[in-house]
């Protein structure tokens, strides 16, 4: 049970008194008279075959309130979508499939490279940026959410919770997000939110003193949780990272464009396990080595744009600062499992701190060695200035994937 902490900073949404999620179902269909909902899933074709994403469709499907559901399927062929199709035929609710490597989304994904929009690379940022586009088009829907399709623990009940505040037609929040304990297993988890971006937030304000901009993302309990809830306007206006630091990038964009008082977090679960990346020690573009690389350069850039200044020097100073954090951290850590009959392994973590140390010297070098690097996919709102009828055409060939003529 969550307790009532309010920081000041971003609105809390607390689990005090385990509401049914019956309750909270009844009240969001009403919701959905004024403010129709959907889903985006952004899923690679293999997660069809792991063990998650089956009991999150049977979940989804008891759904009520859900006006569409849009998945974002990446690396599939044809017969892989063809299987997609029929795996998510069973939810009743309005539900679309973007196959991102059939022949109609990726000559509109060569399109925009002509124009120099789109994603550079593809990733999750990509696929969930085409989803939004999707979405956009539709019509169907004024608020949406959107969570990862690994989640092990699932229940109906985590997105109600998250849709909630953003659905209210008496509340003013434009985007929430959601936040629980990584605990699975009789473990503690959750090494990159643990082990990296809470020590350095914390050693970026030793180094740089006090700025808005990392009080603001450390009041996040936990800012790289991959479910948010956002009113149809974000998706127009936002810009979005294709790489691992989405939920950094989607939080800096939101500041820049929102009042805190628009932004929110929700307590949506009492435990959480999804498929957990390996270290990739030897491996730079992989797990949490290319994770945590891809999440400090996406901090670097945002402190930049407020008129911070690297040098190769700070990094160091940097490295150094975040590192007496993060191993006072551990400690913390340590101490509050094993009061909580969870294990913990201090060696594993030592080590990730370790790695992940060495990766901020890294990720500040590829940060001065290119300045001109693009790492957001234009909004949007860009995107229909440039190409009016894209979305459009992006309807038509989801439509005619959908409906079998591929």
């Amino acid at each position: 049970m969550s307790d009532f902490h309010q920081n000041g900073i971003i609105t809390d949404f607390h689990n005090l008194t385990q509401r049914s999620v019956d309750a909270l179902e009844q009240e969001l269909c009403q919701f959905s008279r004024r403010r129709p909902m959907g889903l985006i899933l952004p899923s690679l074709f293999s997660e069809l075959e792991g063990p998650a994403l089956s009991g999150i469709v049977d979940e989804l499907a008891k759904v009520p309130y859900l006006n569409e559901i849009v998945i974002g399927l990446d690396r599939a062929d044809r017969e892989q979508f063809l299987y997609a199709r029929e795996f998510f035929s069973r939810l009743p609710q309005h539900t679309r499939i973007l196959w991102n490597d059939g022949p109609r989304l990726s000559a509109l994904d060569a399109e925009l490279g002509e124009h120099g929009l789109g994603a550079l690379e593809p990733g999750k940022g990509r696929n969930v940026w085409y989803c939004a586009g999707y979405m956009l088009s539709s019509g169907r829907s004024t608020v949406v959410g959107l969570h990862d399709c690994d989640i092990l623990t699932y229940e109906r009940g985590l997105l109600a919770r998250l849709m909630y505040p953003v659905a209210h037609p008496n509340f003013n929040y434009s985007f929430s997000k959601g936040y629980y304990p990584r605990i699975a297993k009789g473990k503690l988890n959750g090494r990159v939110s643990r082990l990296l971006v809470t020590p350095l937030l914390r050693a970026l304000k030793t180094v740089y003193g006090p700025l808005p901009y990392l009080d603001y993302l450390d009041g996040f309990r936990y800012p790289l949780s991959g479910e948010f809830a956002m009113r149809r306007e974000v998706l127009e206006e936002i810009r979005m990272p294709a790489d691992w630091g989405l939920e950094i990038g989607v939080l800096s964009e939101l500041q820049r464009n929102y009042s805190l008082r628009q932004l929110c977090q929700v307590d949506i679960a009492d435990a959480y396990d999804h498929k957990h990346q390996p270290i990739s020690e030897e491996d730079p573009n992989g797990g949490l080595n290319r994770m945590s690389l891809d999440i400090s350069k996406a901090l670097y850039r945002k402190l930049a744009t407020q008129g911070v200044t690297f040098s190769s020097e700070d990094f160091r100073t940097l490295k150094a600062t975040y590192y007496r954090f993060a191993l006072d951290l551990i400690e913390a850590y340590d101490h509050d499992a094993t009061m909580n009959g969870l294990s913990l392994d201090r060696h594993s973590e030592e080590q990730a701190v370790e790695l992940f140390a060495s990766n901020l010297l890294e990720a500040g070098n590829l940060f001065l060695d290119n300045p001109r690097e693009r790492p957001f996919i234009p909004s949007w709102n860009r995107v229909q200035a440039a190409v009016p009828d894209l979305l459009a055409r992006m309807h038509e060939a989801v439509e005619l994937d959908n409906q079998g003529k591929v």
